[in-house]
């Protein structure tokens, strides 16, 4: 697996913080989800996102999959980054992306 692989994969502890930062629930509809739900990334993999609990949200599959592919793609994004805003103080987009060097 490469570095930047490893660095956007999303460890078991990032997922148990995250999911108990979101109260157990999809922050998109509020429907509850099991642990394995704590993992949607802002900036997605394939953009070098990093499994880092600033980046990542717990949502349901269904609002996942809208997310990632539905008409309401821009709405989502800008609702979860308001989210994460909420979350940390310190939260820039710079801070979410793999950087080689």
């Amino acid at each position: 697996m490469s570095k930047r692989s490893r660095a956007c994969e999303i460890p078991k502890k990032v997922k148990e913080k995250v999911w108990k930062r979101d109260n157990g629930h999809c922050i998109i509809c509020g429907k509850w989800v099991p642990v394995s739900c704590a993992n949607a990334h802002y900036i997605k993999r394939s953009q070098g996102g990093l499994g880092i609990e600033q980046n990542i949200v717990t949502m349901c599959p269904e609002c996942h999959y809208e997310e990632d592919f539905g008409q309401a793609t821009k709405l989502y994004e800008d609702n979860i980054k308001i989210y994460l805003k909420t979350k940390y103080k310190d939260w820039k987009i710079e801070n979410l992306i793999y950087k080689k060097y």
